[in-house]
């Protein structure tokens, strides 16, 4: 049980939330939910590199693979950009919920 404790832990990626003014959240996750243009989507550790653009919605940080760990952000607009392991998502109009 160690082991598979050990193996999910390594299970992280860094996540950057910018907005013109400042950095709203930086640190490792489990994951994250986004609202695309084209609807919801999620970006998970070792994620292909992806650019996508964000419409008015809300941003699901996973802190951990558990149900109700997570943080919650509420945007107008913005961009992802996902390489290396790290997602950093540039918004307009980002208000912590």
């Amino acid at each position: 049980m160690i082991i598979i404790d050990f193996i999910i832990k390594l299970r992280f990626m860094l996540l950057e939330i910018l907005t013109p003014e400042k950095g709203i959240y930086n640190g490792e996750v489990y994951g994250v939910q986004l609202p695309g243009i084209d609807g919801l989507f999620e970006v998970l550790d070792k994620h292909a590199p992806l650019v996508s653009a964000l419409s008015k919605g809300n941003i699901k940080v996973l802190l951990s693979s558990a149900k109700n760990n997570d943080k919650n952000f509420a945007i107008e607009s913005g961009f992802v950009e996902v390489l290396n392991n790290k997602a950093t998502v540039l918004v307009e109009g980002a208000t912590a919920l």
